[in-house]
């Protein structure tokens, strides 16, 4: 790969600092979501948590715990090869399309009857 020419101290900290907002929003997002071990910033709570469960018989919990250290690692791996091998764009274009097309098949199943729209009922019964 070839390397561009460095950008002027200036334009790298503005760069750095949206950077920053929008990491910071994306961890306020997953915070507001409560997705369960979904942690971006706190990864090693995360592992923590499956070290735990590896010691207590594995459960559901670690299946999520795995598949979300597996996702992030996944994720990191496949933007240093498209940084390294192809250009910084692709490795931003990439997960802006994985995003584009999560966000399409939420719109399009949540649109649908689904039992979880459903309220339960109050003895947990469906």
């Amino acid at each position: 790969a070839v390397s561009p020419a460095r950008l002027p101290g200036g334009v790298q900290d503005g760069a750095a600092g949206v950077v920053a907002i929008a990491l910071g929003a994306q961890n306020a997002v997953v915070r507001a979501l409560a997705v369960p071990d979904l942690t971006t910033t706190v990864l090693t709570l995360t592992l923590t948590g499956l070290a735990a469960d590896v010691r207590r018989g594995l459960s559901p919990a670690s299946l999520r715990r795995v598949l979300a250290v597996a996702s992030l690692f996944g994720g990191a791996i496949v933007g240093a090869v498209l940084v390294l091998d192809v250009n910084s764009t692709a490795a931003l274009a990439a997960p802006a399309g994985v995003l584009f097309v999560v966000v399409a098949l939420a719109a399009f199943f949540s649109r649908k009857d689904q039992p979880w729209h459903r309220p339960q009922s109050a003895a947990g019964g469906h």
